[in-house]
């Protein structure tokens, strides 16, 4: 164990030294802004951007996240492959159209887009605290993929955990996105090394992965759950299909997201990253089989987190050294996303909340400054959350994250095509595809973690009066129940303010005149 902590405390410790100094690597006159601070000068080129943003999408939770759920439930874990393959060609247009509009307008949040489209500062408010909310059960649990390793080298007690976040707030609040951008090379590095090691040596030593699914098929057969196994089932392959679909949808929505693909210098950058990204997401079936790997390897959750099988697999199969190599890989992890998550919710504090009702004439300086104390209370927020909430429930809250952040699509994805829609038909959608959701995953029980309530995404058809055990994603109901709305409330508006001429749904700034070459670049800078 001496040798593990060792090893991890030196990683840890060298790529925090890397946040500090990540604030003179590609340094401007000045970082008082939040187009410098919040977004890199919104210039990296295509190698950052690509560790960036992969760094900020598979997190330390997804590294030992995705190999718990196969471990507990089998091949329903699986649906984080497909859905990451899926979302890179159905975003690859709306990021190039985001970035454009964002990139001609100085826009720095999705929040700003949408305040800017439908010139509704009600609707933008309701998109950033939407965001907000969803990305900080994100960021909290980033701290179970530390937890899990501190548990596993027998590390006890909090401190640790706060000393870790209390680094990562000191340098993000120095450096701003560029310390997430120049650790994301190291962590994404180590993290390529452990897997590639460990989907090689480990089903070596357990007698190859035949052996492996043999372990796991006889685990999940002696099991009473109906809803495991290593294939899917008649009751729960809608839930896979609609989870994987909606996820991919949700994934590219959620603010950080938005942060790093932002970030870049042009849209050939954005062009090659979603071509390439999906380099990642063979990476994440590697990860996801070590769930696998834990089984045949006869590895015990400590206590009931099985967040931990995948450190103490580790433990097991590995060379002290190089297990205290796989837990500072698990450990950074979490820093990337973690930093570029806490920037990205203080930025639409910043521009959305401040200085749209408290200080309108902020000065540049002034926003960065209200930025980097926002993002010091969300990661205080966030250790909080985890100190004083039972971690299982807020793996239960992960899922419902990608609900609440779903009922965001009509606004930003669909206003980045079309400016159809009316701002209080949008409002309405949100509302009710908020409350319906919310509705759903209270209805939503988890018996093996004895929640009555908000036990998961997996919404239980029998619950709308039908005779199934079928279950499906509470998240694409709640999407259909906001679109309608959206639609239907859209018309009603439209009807009410026919005789204003049919611009009439549109923010005034942009009907006066078009030849505004806000109107133009609007509707030009967006085309692909």
């Amino acid at each position: 164990m001496t040798t593990e902590i060792i090893v991890f405390a030196v990683l840890f410790l060298l790529v925090s030294g890397m946040g500090f100094v990540a604030s003179r690597w590609r340094r401007p006159d000045d970082l008082a802004s939040l187009h410098e601070w919040g977004l890199g000068g919104r210039n990296f080129g295509s190698w950052i951007t690509w560790f960036l943003v992969g760094g900020d999408l598979y997190t330390a939770y997804t590294f030992v996240a995705v190999p718990a759920l196969l471990f507990g439930a089998g091949a329903t874990g699986f649906f984080a492959v497909p859905y990451t393959v899926i979302t890179y060609p159905l975003v690859f247009v709306l990021l190039i159209r985001l970035w454009s509009v964002s990139h001609v307008h100085g826009l720095v949040t999705p929040a700003d887009f949408v305040r800017a489209r439908f010139g509704s500062p009600t609707l933008a408010l309701l998109i950033a605290i939407t965001g907000i909310v969803a990305t900080m059960p994100y960021i909290a649990l980033q701290l179970i993929g530390i937890e899990a390793v501190l548990k596993t080298m027998g590390v006890q007690g909090d401190l640790p955990l706060i000393i870790a976040f209390a680094i990562l707030a000191a340098y993000t609040y120095q450096s701003g996105l560029r310390a997430p951008a120049l650790i994301a090379f190291v962590k994404d590095s180590l993290i390529y090394i452990v897997i590639i090691a460990a989907i090689i040596y480990i089903p070596a030593k357990l007698g190859g992965l035949g052996a492996i699914f043999d372990a796991a098929k006889a685990k999940f057969d002696a099991t009473p759950a109906p809803g495991d196994g290593v294939l899917l089932n008649a009751n729960n392959q809608l839930q896979y299909v609609t989870l994987a679909f909606g996820s991919a949808l949700a994934l590219f929505l959620y603010p950080h997201s938005v942060t790093g693909v932002l970030a870049a210098k042009n849209r050939d950058v954005i062009k090659r990253n979603m071509s390439a990204l999906p380099a990642y997401s063979l990476l994440l079936g590697l990860i996801a089989l070590l769930g696998y790997m834990a089984i045949a390897a006869g590895i015990k959750p400590i206590g009931k987190d099985v967040n931990t099988v995948v450190p103490q697999l580790f433990d097991k199969m590995f060379p002290d050294w190089f297990a205290g190599v796989a837990f500072a890989a698990v450990g950074i992890g979490a820093l990337v996303p973690a930093a570029i998550m806490s920037i990205a919710a203080a930025n639409l504090f910043t521009r959305n909340i401040y200085r749209e009702y408290i200080k309108r004439d902020a000065t540049d300086a002034q926003e960065a400054s209200v930025s980097k104390i926002a993002s010091l209370v969300v990661k205080v927020g966030a250790v909080l959350f985890i100190l004083l909430i039972d971690p299982q429930f807020s793996i239960d809250l992960q899922l419902i994250g990608g609900v609440i952040i779903l009922q965001t699509l009509p606004s930003i994805g669909l206003g980045l095509f079309t400016r159809w829609f009316h701002r209080a038909g949008l409002i309405a959608g949100w509302v009710a595809g908020m409350g319906a959701g919310v509705l759903m995953l209270y209805n939503v029980a988890n018996p093996v973690t004895n929640h009555a309530h908000f036990g998961g995404s997996a919404f239980p058809l029998a619950k709308l009066g039908l005779d199934t055990k079928v279950t499906i994603y509470a998240g694409f109901l709640a999407l259909i129940v906001n679109l309608v709305v959206a639609v239907l409330g859209t018309v009603i508006a439209r009807l009410v303010n026919a005789a204003d001429g049919p611009d009439a749904t549109r923010p005034d700034d942009y009907v006066a005149d078009q030849g505004d070459p806000r109107v133009h670049d609007l509707e030009v800078a967006g085309s692909t």
